[in-house]
């Protein structure tokens, strides 16, 4: 018989870490890099959070101090400027930021999305001018797809991009823009043609391009210190260099990076729901009833049992979804999963901590009402959770 050998290369465990989720990391490189996300999470972001939140500051000096650690480029290959990094890792990290502070968390996921089709269909050229820079936390990316008409239906885009001198010139809005306003480039896709599916082309937009402007920032239940806004563009001239890929290759392009910006999400809301779950876990443990800790209450024992399951189903999902990616694999299906798990849970689960909570987790002396607030937004963008039910269902069905 032969005796298999085992690959102990995956089981390198952060043991040296106290305290938070114990992670199993590809390499021993990849867990240095979590813990030190950990670390930045713990003694500077968490300790600002709430304050920021109540105020709705933009937390601006927060990315340049994680591009600073080589955050925003984790996933992207050394070559381009990055730290060339698994998915797996490069998830795990976010993570550890989202349950620290979930804006951040968020914002991190949309600047590291808008940089996914430079990466992918940029030339040389775009790497070096515009990509390094924003890998490096020079600069800040936004994504700018949806429209007021045209969410989850790309296909409905109307902003027109038409041929001009030296390039090309954007007329139209966009709808529900992290960042907006508050970005140095804005990764944007507008129509070069009437053909639905293949007229669409994708363009860099540098922040201080004459006729571009932004909206109020949107008065939003959660997510406060992530500034959400729409997008305009009035003759926006654009020069051809900041196109990406050819003239009506922006729907492929788009539908290219949705898979890894679900996971994106499933991350953070699988942050959030961690947050949430220790947040119940100490209070639990400290709150006296009846002589006792309610801790010691089976009804507490049983509620925070499943919360932990829900959060460790959640990242199993995402973790899943991220190593296929990585080995090369279709995922489609399995980012639509994550992502319908993760933020169902965190919604459950930030939901259940304020229960636990009692009285304390419906006031904002605690974070529980934070968290429950800032998860539901989990359910909704980067496609619907009833989206990902149909994503889901045509890949069995297919």
């Amino acid at each position: 018989m032969t005796v298999p050998v085992w690959d102990t290369s995956r089981l390198l465990i952060m043991e040296e870490v106290a305290v938070g989720v114990d992670r199993v990391l590809p390499t021993a490189e990849g867990a240095e890099l979590v813990a030190l996300v950990r670390e930045i999470a713990t003694e500077e972001l968490a300790p600002r959070a709430a304050a920021a939140e109540a105020a709705g500051e933009f937390p601006r000096d927060a990315f340049a101090l994680l591009g600073q650690a080589g955050v925003l480029g984790l996933p992207y290959p050394e070559e381009v400027g990055g730290a060339g990094q698994p998915y797996e890792v490069y998830l795990q990290a976010l993570e550890e930021i989202a349950a620290a502070w979930m804006s951040v968390g968020v914002g991190v996921a949309v600047h590291v999305l808008s940089c996914h089709a430079l990466h992918r269909f940029g030339t040389a050229e775009q790497h070096a001018e515009l990509l390094a820079p924003l890998l490096a936390g020079d600069l800040l990316g936004a994504y700018a797809l949806s429209e007021a008409q045209a969410g989850s239906d790309i296909t409905g885009i109307s902003t027109r991009a038409k041929v001009a001198d030296e390039g090309y010139s954007l007329s139209g809005a966009k709808a529900w823009i992290t960042h907006g306003s508050r970005a140095d480039s804005y990764t944007t896709f507008a129509r070069t043609s009437d053909d639905r599916t293949k007229g669409l082309s994708c363009f860099v937009v540098p922040a201080d391009a004459p006729g571009l402007s932004f909206g109020q920032p949107e008065r939003k239940m959660g997510l406060t210190g992530s500034t959400t806004t729409a997008l305009y563009l009035d003759a926006v001239g654009v020069e051809e260099r900041r196109r990406v890929g050819a003239e009506g290759q922006g729907m492929a392009i788009a539908l290219d990076a949705l898979d890894s910006g679900r996971l994106g999400i499933a991350a953070c809301a699988t942050g959030l729901a961690q947050a949430a779950l220790d947040a119940a876990v100490e209070h639990a443990k400290e709150r006296q009833q009846f002589g006792t800790a309610i801790a010691e209450f089976q009804g507490i024992q049983f509620l925070l049992a499943d919360m932990a399951a829900g959060v460790d189903v959640a990242r199993a999902a995402y973790l899943m979804a991220a190593r296929k990616a990585d080995a090369g694999r279709p995922f489609t299906r399995d980012a639509a999963v994550a992502k319908l798990v993760a933020t169902d849970t965190a919604m459950r689960v930030t939901t259940d901590a304020v229960q636990v909570l009692g009285g304390y987790g419906y006031t904002r002396d605690y974070p529980a009402e934070r968290y429950m607030r800032e998860a539901k937004v989990t359910q909704i963008f980067e496609g619907t959770n009833q989206i990902q039910k149909l994503v889901i269902a045509r890949q069995l069905l297919r």
